[in-house]
Parts: structure tokens; sequence; C-alpha cells
């Protein structure tokens, strides 16, 4: 790809990343996880995917465009569906994290619950001993549902296997604009079309924007060990809107330093007073530099380029807004919750294994509003459906979780792979010059725009 380039913007990270052999052999995807919402025909494509691989669909449902129901209703009835009403946070049994409450009751508050879901989808999938889950979003299309089985192959050297998103480009909207005024601007692997081992990644997924970025940190030192392959399409989505702007803006400074560092050979912990204050000033410059680029370019529409301005002259307020402090803060606070949620999954996997229905009724907390779920285990010798909306009877008894001292830890995270391919590249000390609802800030889901 060529653009322009800009001292104040790192228009790749791809160097962080290696590439996957897409000759190794694949294997089995245990669930694909999908947060929605979106209407039900948005799941119809991850319903295929699940459908040819054989695999549990779960669909992870909140807001007025969707439900649980719904999606039992309108999908095809040979799919393994895993169908859950996610509730309010405060009912769900995920540890409370020291990210979401320095953020609470601010400007900079994230009001979307895709973190939270994707989050329970990780610790449904520990309760059930799953080894290899998906992660799709419902805007997202894989042309070879292969790609995923090839992707969980991988996991054996990686912590995290992310497609290569083709389509409309996944990007904040500073980036978007970068790149539609002609500036050299890449994508990065997300949470869109992402294959987690789940026994080895122990990270969770902040409530910030480009929460998928700091899945695959370990917030104190360096990237975890992630590569790419295949290919996942990306349906288009209007990225130049105001709230969207300033909802992205604090995330995107977030993730953009951090990988500033890492893009450095530097690990994140040297994210000082110091770097967050001489980042927000690179920031503010390049935000400048784009609406300079957007205001002088012929090739865009003058109602595209009013938008377009409007956008990032929302973006570049909020950004002046944005105290060098608090990310700090934010990143010693993101590598402190790291920590708890291994605490909280070490003890998911210290109980036996539960059934089905046991790990939907262990998701919530004793005494708060149980989950609404439909499921139909087709891989059963009886295919059956079950519907709960009301406590059972007599419920089985969910085992306690003990609380597990520090020594008693896993190891945070995996070493890099000693054996890559050809191909892989390593990130160089010189770097060549990702809401509501939807996963990109969109507050009303459009039409389905696939049948």
């Amino acid at each position: 790809m060529t653009g322009i380039e800009t001292a104040d913007h790192h228009g790749s990270h791809r160097d962080l990343i290696w590439q996957g052999d897409e000759s190794a052999p694949t294997l089995k995807v245990d669930a694909i996880i999908v947060p929605t919402a979106r209407k039900v025909a948005y799941l119809k494509e991850a319903a295929a995917a699940a459908l040819a691989l054989g695999c549990p669909l779960v669909t992870l449902h909140s807001g007025r465009w969707t439900s649980a129901f719904a999606a039992a209703a309108q999908l095809d009835p040979a799919v393994d569906l895993i169908a859950i009403d996610v509730p309010e946070p405060a009912g769900l049994r995920l540890p409370s994290l020291a990210t979401s409450s320095l953020l609470a009751g601010t400007m900079f508050e994230r009001r979307t619950d895709v973190s939270t879901k994707r989050n329970l989808g990780l610790v449904f999938s520990h309760a059930l001993r799953w080894n290899s889950v998906v992660f799709l979003d419902d805007d997202i299309r894989v042309p070879n549902p292969a790609d995923l089985s090839l992707a969980v192959g991988l996991l054996g050297s990686y912590s995290a296997v992310g497609l290569g998103i083709g389509g409309f480009p996944d990007n904040s909207m500073v980036c978007h604009a970068f790149r539609d005024a002609g500036g050299w601007q890449e994508t990065f692997i997300g949470g869109g079309a992402l294959a987690v081992g789940v026994k080895r990644n122990r990270s969770f997924f902040p409530n910030v924007y480009n929460e998928d970025w700091f899945f695959v940190l370990d917030a104190g030192k360096r990237l975890q060990s992630v590569a790419t392959v295949g290919q996942a399409l990306q349906y288009p989505y209007d990225p130049y809107r105001v709230e969207r702007a300033r909802g992205e803006e604090f995330g995107d400074v977030l993730a953009e330093g951090t990988f500033w560092l890492l893009d450095q050979g530097k690990p994140a912990s040297d994210g000082d007073l110091s770097h967050w204050r001489d980042f927000l000033a690179h920031r503010q410059q390049f935000i400048a530099q784009v609406q300079g680029m957007v205001e002088s370019t012929t090739s865009i529409d003058a109602t595209t380029r009013a938008r377009m301005g409007e956008a990032l002259r929302a973006a570049l307020g909020r950004c002046t807004r944005i105290p060098p402090q608090l990310c700090a803060d934010y990143m010693r606070a993101l590598a402190t919750d790291q920590d708890r949620w291994q605490r909280h999954i070490q003890q998911i996997r210290r109980q036996p294994q539960l059934s089905r229905e046991e790990a939907l009724r262990s998701l919530t907390v004793k005494g708060k509003t149980p989950l609404t779920w439909y499921t139909r285990d087709t891989s059963a010798s009886e295919p059956r459906a079950t519907r709960r909306r009301e406590p059972l009877t007599a419920p089985a008894p969910v085992p306690e979780w003990r609380v597990v001292r520090t020594g008693e830890l896993q190891a945070t995270i995996p070493p890099p792979p000693q054996t890559l391919v050809a191909t892989a590249k390593i990130a160089q000390a010189s770097q060549r010059h990702h809401a509501d609802g939807d996963g990109h800030g969109g507050t009303h889901p459009p039409q389905p725009v696939h049948p």
C-alpha cells in the first residue's frame, strides 16, 4: 500500500504479528461466539459457518433489535445453537475491573456491552472446557469457513490468530479519514474474526474502544504471540459520525500510543507520564494534519468532506480533553485487571467441568435475575431444544468458586513460538513510516446487507 506518511502517526502495526503458515493442519473449532445487537439476519453467515464446521454457535444478544428467542426461531434448526440474552453487567458473574471503575461517570466511559459479551463468552468457554473458540462480529463474513479451522490449527503456537480483514476497512474514524484523504493506513487483526486458545490465553476485553487490541496485549510487557491467516470480509458501515468520533478517541489514543512503543521494540510499561504527554501532542498534530488533507483533496465530494471535517473536529476536541495522567493510570489498571481476570478464570477451571445448562446458570450472580437462553444440542443422540426463562424448580447446584492464591496462578502469558514460518517478521526498532450496538459505534443497526 502506498500513500502519504507522517511522523505523528504509525500507519501500520503489522510488523508486530506473525504471518501464519497456510499449509498448517486444521483443527476442530469448539464454538463460534457472536456478540450481537443487530437483527437475526446478520447471524446467518455465522450460522452457516458453524454448520459447515460442525460446531456450536453461541450468540449473545442485547438491545431492541434482537433476542435469543428470535435467533432460535429464525436460524437454521440444524445449527447447534446456544442463544443467550445478556442482562446488565451487574447481574453477571464477572470480576469488577479497575479499568471500568476508572472511567465510570466520565466522558470517556464506553456505554456499550460488546466487551461484556465477549468476556461472558470467554467465561462460558472455560466452564465448558472448550479449547479453541472463534469470535466473530455480526457484520463479518468468512468466505471460506475452513479458514477458521486453519486459524484454530495455529493456536498450539500462538495465543490468538486473527483472520485478515478485507472488504470495508475496519479502522477508527480518524484512520479512515487519513486513508480516504490519501494517507498510508493499514488494518490490524481484531475481535471481528479472532481465534482464541481458551486455556492458553488468560486475557480479557476491557470496556474501551480497541478492546481487541488490548485483549492480545500483555499490559506490562509486550504483545502476546499472535498471528494472522485466512480472510474475513467486513461489511460497510458509516465511520463519519460525530458521536462515533468522540466515543472512539480515548480508546484509539490508548491503543495507538501503546503500539507506538511496541513498534519501537519498547515494552508497554514504558508508557509513563512523559510518553503520554508526547504522544497526545503527536495525536493532536496528526488529527490537524488529516483535517488539512481532507480540506485540500478534490477526490472526495463536498458533502462527504463536510461530514469528515465535522467528525475530525469532534475527535480533536475530545483528544484535547484527555489528561496524560489518565492514560498512564488506565494502562496500570489494565495490568492489574489482567491479574484479576486470571484469578477469576483460575477459579472456574479448578471446578469440575459443567454441563451446558449448569454453565449457563453459573453465569449470573446468585440472587440476581437468571439468564434467558435457548439452546438445541444437535450433537446429542436425541437432539433437544431447551428454553429457559424462569429459575428451574430444583436446579443442580453449581460449585462455589474457591479463591486462588497468587502463587497458584499459571504463567501469565506464554512465550513466543520458537519455530516460526519462513515469512514471519518481527517488529523493528523503527516503524515504516477498530459504538454502540454494532462494534463500530452504530446506535441503530442498518438493514441487513446480505440475505
